[in-house]
């Protein structure tokens, strides 16, 4: 089609130069889920699938995928499995028609997340979520405990109480933007649509230049992951109230996360996320393990911004909670240069 410039081959051109820069051999697949919905798709890459140690589970933020975590996906599957996904919605999974009740988007989510971990036969893992993937990642935690072995949220979204905080400046202006969707607009205006990403979010290439020389890579990367049937983004979007918030804040329910189920959490010191939700959390979970990074000199998308740091985090907290391990529990510093 003319207008609308998406092309799945396209889609699968790009992230196969993204995943190119990858050093560890890695797998790429779709998994068969069976929903309320019908027959759909979880795309799905995994690494080191052959290691006894307990897997990791990535989930991307909002209208992103796999792509994103090139930079760390080497570090962070050294010595166990690793399986990132493109929630339903997004990326190259499959596009279902969501429900317009954030609650029951919440559950259609967090459901084809389990129904994906019974198929690959995953009993127990860590799981890591950026963004919007740690609001799922968490809802999922509350849902499935007993199959989350540590829970690590990166730089996550909905948590904020809206009945009782103020958004900061620069959320406000940030979220202000989230109704003018601006990727319906990105697919409206057709053929420019490539060209206004790569202009627009020049600063996402320039994370990925040491490591993708063609800087248009990134940018239609993001443009053909979000030029589909938006049926992620529109149910995104119901989950979201106001100056951002979240409809259900995780703030409100993280008291009723199982105890013992230690939790990671890893901010950029220059994000516009709540920074704060860190403490506010220890101080409901007075007898659980969380441990709080701050990253200096990032924002929002840390990973990629200061990977080596992110990656030695992830793998040293990782380290520290699995069942088999023999390191002793101790506090590492709060911050990191």
């Amino acid at each position: 089609m003319f207008w609308n410039q998406f092309s799945s081959e396209k889609l699968e051109e790009l992230e196969g130069i993204i995943l190119s820069t990858l050093r560890t051999p890695y797998t790429t697949f779709h998994v068969p889920v069976e929903l309320k919905s019908g027959s759909e798709e979880i795309w799905t890459i995994s690494l080191n699938s052959e290691s006894k140690k307990t897997p990791l589970v990535l989930i991307h933020g909002f209208a992103a995928g796999i792509g994103f975590w090139c930079r760390n996906l080497d570090e962070l599957s050294k010595d166990r499995p690793v399986y990132a996904i493109d929630l339903l919605g997004f990326g190259r999974s499959s596009r279902p028609t969501f429900s317009y009740d954030y609650n029951e988007v919440e559950k259609e989510m967090v459901n084809s997340i389990e129904v994906w971990r019974k198929k690959l036969n995953l009993e127990k893992f860590h799981l890591l979520g950026h963004s919007m993937g740690g609001f799922i990642g968490t809802a999922y935690t509350l849902c499935y405990p007993e199959r989350v072995c540590h829970l690590l949220l990166a730089d996550p979204w909905g948590f904020s109480d809206h009945l009782n905080e103020k958004p900061s400046f620069w959320s406000s202006i940030i979220f202000s933007l989230v109704h003018v969707r601006p990727l319906e607009f990105v697919r409206a205006i057709g053929p420019l649509g490539p060209w206004l990403i790569q202009r627009g979010r020049s600063d996402i290439a320039a994370k990925f230049e040491d490591i993708i020389e063609d800087n248009s890579v990134f940018p239609n990367y993001v443009y053909h992951c979000n030029a589909q049937n938006p049926t992620g983004e529109r149910a995104a979007y119901s989950m979201i109230w106001g100056y951002g918030w979240s409809k259900n804040p995780m703030l409100l329910r993280i008291d009723k996360l199982k105890k013992d189920i230690p939790l990671s959490l890893i901010f950029g010191s220059n994000t516009w996320m709540d920074i704060s939700i860190g403490e506010k959390i220890k101080d409901l979970r007075p007898d659980c393990s969380v441990d709080i990074k701050i990253i200096d000199d990032t924002g929002h998308h840390l990973y990629s911004e200061k990977p080596d740091v992110f990656n030695d985090i992830v793998v040293t907290a990782c380290h520290l909670h699995d069942k088999t391990s023999d390191v002793n529990e101790n506090e590492i510093g709060e911050n990191y240069s």
